[in-house]
């Protein structure tokens, strides 16, 4: 039994999707850094003020020392929180006392395009591991199987084969366990 439901971690539900807010060309990218567990208290407080934002949350499971088995829902990029808008959201986001730090995103086409893979993975039910630093390795795009069309870098975590996809802006990403599959290079 999760300790707290999970919440809204996208708004609007469709702000990355093809035809969705983040596609229509209007509006600027900021990463948000917040403050120290802030995420989702700057998450309502921007749902509340109608401002578009992401921040990707996974379902992360452990026991208690009862033994009970918990679930609770955390951030995948510690202290960052995407927003989606002009600088009239900007400077709101601002006034709520979560943000430590604002970063003006270059570019935006990449950032949506990497979050819409860390999206599709959640809402797949993968199991992502946060990966805090970019390996070198092989690029590559699955051809087949349950992550097909995915693009990412193979490496290796634990003696398993893992495909880590990156959001190149942050230097993080979140990886998940290869099954067997197609790949194609894109390195070559």
């Amino acid at each position: 039994m999760p300790i707290l439901k999970k919440e809204n971690d996208i708004y609007p539900d469709d702000l990355l999707a093809d035809d969705g807010p983040a596609a229509n060309g209007t509006g600027r990218w900021w990463a948000l850094y917040t403050r120290s567990r802030r995420e989702k208290a700057l998450m309502r407080r921007l749902a509340r003020m109608n401002v578009a934002f992401y921040c990707p949350v996974i379902e992360q499971q452990h026991r208690s020392p009862s033994g009970r088995l918990r679930t609770s829902y955390i951030p995948l990029f510690s202290n960052y929180v995407f927003l989606r808008g002009d600088e009239e959201d900007r400077y709101a986001a601002l006034t709520t006392g979560c943000i430590s730090r604002d970063l003006e995103v270059t570019d935006a086409d990449r950032l949506v395009n990497d979050l819409r893979q860390i999206h599709d993975l959640i809402e797949l039910g993968a199991d992502l591991t946060p990966e805090s630093q970019i390996e070198v390795g092989t690029r590559v795009r699955v051809k087949t199987g349950l992550f097909a069309n995915r693009v990412g870098t193979v490496i290796e975590r634990r003696g398993q084969r893992r495909l880590l996809v990156a959001v190149d802006f942050l230097q993080q990403g979140a990886s998940v366990e290869l099954t067997p599959c197609d790949l194609e290079n894109l390195d070559s």
